[in-house]
């Protein structure tokens, strides 16, 4: 898997209260998952066969009948259509469907106290 930065858009409602629609994440393409981080996820298709979206979640702890899977959770269990490790038959995911740990947030634009504009 390859390695590199990259800037996702939180869309939805499943990571609330520590992620908002609209809000920037920096992620780590290809790096190793760690438990209590926030990670970029591929779930599998939906029943239909259909596939999900990537999303963002929360991985919170290794397979006890393969540690080489993670068990990932939305921080919002009470959000409509929430998908994740204990809803719809998803189970855990293998390593290579966590596709990106999130490194930060990237801060909304922060009007600093006394800063002004220049004039030309």
């Amino acid at each position: 898997m390859p390695v590199g930065l990259g800037v996702v858009v939180v869309r939805g409602r499943s990571m609330e209260p520590t992620l908002h629609t609209g809000d920037r994440m920096v992620v780590l393409h290809g790096a190793p998952p760690r438990l209590g981080r926030l990670a970029i996820v591929r779930l599998p298709d939906d029943p239909d066969g259909n596939p999900r979206p990537l999303a963002i979640k929360r991985v919170t702890m290794r397979d006890p009948a393969d540690r080489r899977r993670y068990w990932v959770e939305s921080d919002n269990q009470g959000a409509l259509g929430v998908a994740d490790s204990w809803t719809h038959g998803i189970g855990s995911l293998a390593r290579d469907q966590i596709r990106a740990l999130v490194l930060f947030r990237i801060p909304d634009r922060v009007r600093l106290p006394g800063r002004r504009r220049l004039r030309r």
